[in-house]
C-alpha cells in the first residue's frame, strides 16, 4: 500500500511538472552551432524560455552546449537534425509542441556556404544542396510551424541570412541564390501571415562572426586566431554571437505596431555591403 502511495505520488509529481514544462514558451534553434546559434538560445533562456537546440552533427558539441546554458541558470534540450532530410524538421517540431511546450520564438539558423566555386565547379547536385539548407528547410519549418502559432495567435520566426542575399558575388552561385530565396520567402511569410500575429525578421549578418563552427572552420585555426587579433577581441571588428543575440531578442520582443522585417548587422568599422568592394560571405 505505501509502495502504490509513493508510486501515485511520483505519477502527479511528474505531471505536474511535463505540465509546467509545457506552459513555458519555447525558442527553437535550428542550426545552433557555438556562434550565434547556441548564444541566441542561451539568451532567450535566461530569460525564461525553454531552449531546444539542434544541429547537424556532434552528438558532444550538442551535449555541451546544453550543458553550457544549464550552467548559466537556464534551461534546454538538444537534438541532432539533419534538416534537409524528409520530415525531420517537421518531426522535430512537432515532438517539441507535444512533449516539451509551445514553440514562441523559432530561429533558423543554418547556412548554406560551401566556399568560392566558379560556375563550372558547381554541379547541380551542389547548387540545389544549397537551396535545399537554405531556402526549402525554411518553407518546410514554417509550413509546419505556423498553423501551431496561428493557433494560438503569434509567434516569431527569427531567420539568419547573409550579405549574398542582397548581393552576388564572383563564385558565390548557390549561396547567393539560396540565400536570395531565403529572403524573398521571409517577405512572403510576412505577407501573409503578419496579419495573424505571426512576425518574421530576415537578419542579414553583413561581417564576419567571430565564431568557431563558422568563420574558424572556414578559415583554419591559425588564420582564424590571426584575423582575431589584427580585427576582433578589444577591438571589436568582428561580430560578436553574444551581441547579436541580443538584437535577436529585442526582435522578438517587439511590440507588433512597430515590428522590424529586416535588420543588417555589422561591425562599426566595416563598410555596409552596398559600398563595400570585399566579397563578405
Amino acid at each position: 500500500m505505501l509502495l502504490e502511495s509513493v508510486k501515485i505520488k511520483e505519477g502527479i509529481l511528474f505531471d505536474v511538472l511535463v505540465k509546467k514544462m509545457q506552459e513555458k514558451k519555447v525558442c527553437l534553434v535550428i542550426g545552433a552551432g557555438a556562434g550565434i546559434g547556441v548564444n541566441v538560445a542561451k539568451k532567450f533562456s535566461m530569460s525564461g524560455y525553454h531552449a531546444v537546440i539542434s544541429r547537424r552533427t556532434n552528438q558532444e558539441g550538442l551535449d555541451n552546449s546544453v550543458k553550457d546554458i544549464e550552467k548559466a541558470g537556464g534551461n534546454a534540450t538538444g537534438f541532432l537534425l539533419n534538416a534537409i532530410e524528409e520530415n525531420s524538421i517537421e518531426n522535430l517540431i512537432e515532438k517539441v509542441e507535444e512533449s516539451i511546450g509551445p514553440i514562441g520564438v523559432a530561429v533558423f539558423n543554418i547556412g548554406s556556404q560551401i566556399g568560392n566555386r566558379s560556375l563550372f565547379e558547381t554541379s547541380d547536385k551542389i547548387f540545389e544542396r544549397g537551396w535545399r539548407m537554405a531556402t526549402l528547410a525554411l518553407f518546410r519549418t514554417a509550413r509546419k510551424l505556423f498553423p501551431y502559432m496561428e493557433k494560438r495567435g503569434g509567434g516569431t520566426l527569427l531567420v539568419t541570412s547573409s550579405t549574398a542575399a542582397v548581393r552576388g558575388n564572383k563564385g558565390q552561385h548557390s549561396h547567393a541564390a539560396s540565400m536570395g530565396g531565403r529572403r524573398m520567402l521571409c517577405q512572403t511569410l510576412n505577407a501573409e501571415f503578419s496579419s495573424k500575429g505571426i512576425h518574421t525578421t530576415h537578419i542579414i549578418i553583413d561581417g564576419a562572426v567571430d565564431a568557431p563552427d563558422t568563420l574558424g572552420k572556414m578559415l583554419g585555426e591559425e588564420a582564424y586566431q590571426a584575423l582575431r587579433k589584427e580585427k576582433g577581441l578589444e577591438k571589436d571588428g568582428l561580430l560578436l554571437p553574444e551581441k547579436i543575440a541580443e538584437t535577436y531578442y529585442h526582435l522578438a520582443d517587439q511590440h507588433r505596431s512597430a515590428w522590424t522585417h529586416e535588420v543588417d548587422l555589422r561591425a562599426y568599422n566595416d563598410d555596409p555591403w552596398w559600398n563595400s568592394p570585399s566579397q563578405k560571405i
